[in-house]
């Protein structure tokens, strides 16, 4: 699937994608979930870090699919047009923000040589590649798929774990640093370890989801919330034992980055 498949489909569609998608962008159905196409095909193919979450939303996929209409009513390349959607759509709102907010407490900003990891989306965006381990967006009974069933338990889905997640790997190559935000993206990269695609040292792993409803595990692994006030549902220690295993890898990149 490409955008070049559905250009002419998008650019004379008068849809309002942000209520629905339609029936002419459906790529798959598998009992309760369906997969439909969004232009998130482009890959960063000179990146050093990749964020990765679990599928693009429906919000995140209309905005990918309003840009696009919009480059190619304007007369852009199906290539500038892919691009634009990709980083128009990319981790938008509060989710960035926490995001940018953990990447930098721990350190990635000074190993990709930038003064904060706000700049992976403005200045620098060409050190970042953002994708999903599924790439084209997911829904389960007509809302969004959060992650269950299991991805690997699903054909639809391992399809696309297997083929375009496990492409877009082996394009970035073995210097690429992966951030899997949360625990369910997380089991799809250990799956492509296990099949050798990457290497343990590559895998930055252990981050809270940066969705607000995560809004006290990531207060606690920022230094915000002491461990005596949190809740029942945060388990300080998993948090702990995450963030000193990103530190010592980011600790062991750093001085081999420094020795080359």
């Amino acid at each position: 699937m490409s955008l070049e498949q559905f250009s002419t489909v998008l650019s004379s569609s008068t849809h309002n994608f942000a209520n629905a998608l339609p029936a002419e962008l459906l790529l798959s159905s598998e009992g309760s979930l369906q997969t439909f196409y969004a232009p998130f095909d482009y890959v960063n193919t000179g990146a050093r870090i990749v964020l990765c979450g679990i599928t693009p939303g429906l919000q995140q996929a209309s905005r990918a699919l309003d840009e696009a209409r919009k480059q190619l009513r304007h007369g852009a390349s199906v290539d500038q047009a892919r691009q634009a959607a990709k980083e128009t759509a990319s981790f938008a709102g509060a989710m960035r923000a926490n995001l940018i907010n953990m990447l930098d407490h721990v350190g990635v900003h000074r190993l990709l040589g930038v003064d904060s990891c706000a700049r992976l989306f403005d200045t620098h965006r060409h050190l970042v590649h953002y994708t999903s381990a599924l790439r084209y967006p997911v829904f389960l009974d007509g809302q969004n798929y959060s992650g269950s069933p299991a991805m690997l338990s699903r054909s639809s889905l391992r399809h696309q774990v297997e083929t375009h997640l496990a492409e877009e790997i082996k394009t970035l190559g073995p210097l690429c640093l992966y951030v899997p935000l949360g625990p369910k993206v997380t089991e799809v990269f250990q799956h492509l370890q296990v099949k050798g695609l990457l290497k343990p040292e590559q895998l930055l792993d252990g981050l809270p989801h940066p969705s607000g409803a995560n809004a006290e595990r990531i207060s606690y692994f920022l230094g915000g919330k002491p461990r005596e006030k949190l809740s029942s549902k945060t388990n300080p220690a998993v948090l702990d034992a995450a963030k000193a295993k990103i530190l010592a890898k980011l600790a062991t990149l750093q001085k081999e980055s420094v020795m080359n």
